[in-house]
């Protein structure tokens, strides 16, 4: 479901499909120069198993691109169902647009695991508090800690991952498939956790579930008097986090490690603004060190000059 636009002019789409693309090598390059006419910036993600992306631009021009995805026979229907999530922020979130050819879309590094051969049982937002407040319900966030750490769903398990390449093993040493009979899992948009899910199922496990269009879609349809999210839920552009309604949160993040800080961790005389952390604060090489304090004067001095640096991506 769209939002209802506000005074903020740049419009964000969050995007994926899972689908079969045999000649993803050969439509990178019409994807891109689609993306530049229509004066998109942002990220998107082609392989063999699909598509998966964050775009952002001026509302009218992110449509034109969602109609190019959908309707171009380029992409010979496959897009025809492509679903997106929308956001809106007064400042553009991404500097430069990208389109990267991938072995996956979303990386297991476990061969053959697709939701295009196998997947669990999609469960939609409305119906997702009923599902985990099953007490049988097995509830795992397939997220990395650093997001895990700013808000999650109640009773949710963190596997404490650092990458979803980890996830495989972490479910080997944790889960048993004659034990665990339901499993239920969760991610920002909804990619992690449908794929995880297909992994779920090829090991073994029967009853696995997961939240259609993930925590966004979550937080975007149910309302905050009823929901079971706790805290903010970590996204991948300058708005670091979102509440609910997908209101840009209050976390920022730290340019060195990228690990995302709440306004009392910004106050910590351990966080230095572009150069360090609580999170990383002992943990910087000195070279590291040193570039990172150069590109904070550089920063600086663009500030001074009512210049945007590049590298700068403080919110304001």
């Amino acid at each position: 479901m769209a939002m209802t636009p506000t005074t903020d002019r740049y419009l964000t789409a969050a995007l994926y499909k899972f689908v079969s693309l045999p000649d993803y090598q050969a439509l990178q390059a019409p994807l891109l120069q689609a993306c530049l006419d229509n004066h998109i910036k942002g990220t998107l993600l082609l392989a063999e198993e699909g598509i998966n992306g964050t775009i952002a631009g001026l509302a009218d021009d992110v449509k034109q691109l969602l109609a190019f995805l959908r309707s171009d026979p380029l992409f010979k229907n496959r897009f025809a169902d492509l679903e997106h999530k929308e956001s809106y922020a007064n400042e553009h979130p991404f500097y430069r647009m990208k389109v990267k050819l991938k072995k996956e879309i979303v990386t297991l590094g476990v061969a053959g695991v697709s939701p295009t051969k196998q997947v669990g049982t999609y469960v939609a937002a409305t119906d997702w508090n009923a599902l985990i407040s099953d007490p049988e319900v097995l509830l795992i966030d397939t997220r990395n800690g650093y997001e895990v750490d700013i808000g999650t769903f109640k009773g949710a398990i963190d596997p404490k991952t650092t990458t979803f390449r980890e996830f495989p093993q972490y479910i080997a040493e944790h889960f048993d498939k004659t034990k665990h009979k339901k499993v239920a899992m969760f991610c920002t948009g909804g990619i992690r956790c449908e794929k995880a899910s297909s992994y779920m199922m090829d090991q073994g496990f029967e009853e696995v579930f997961h939240l259609q269009g993930g925590i966004l879609k979550y937080l975007e349809t149910v309302p905050e008097s009823e929901s079971l999210w706790q805290g903010e839920c970590f996204v991948f552009d300058q708005r670091v986090a979102v509440k609910h309604n997908l209101a840009v949160g209050e976390f920022d993040q730290c340019y060195a490690c990228r690990h995302p800080l709440s306004p009392a961790e910004m106050r910590s005389d351990l966080y230095s603004a572009g150069l360090s952390c609580p999170y990383c604060f002992n943990k910087l090489s000195a070279d590291k060190r040193a570039r990172l304090q150069e590109r904070q004067k550089q920063v600086q001095l663009a500030k001074q000059r009512g210049l945007s640096h590049i590298g700068d991506k403080q919110k304001k």
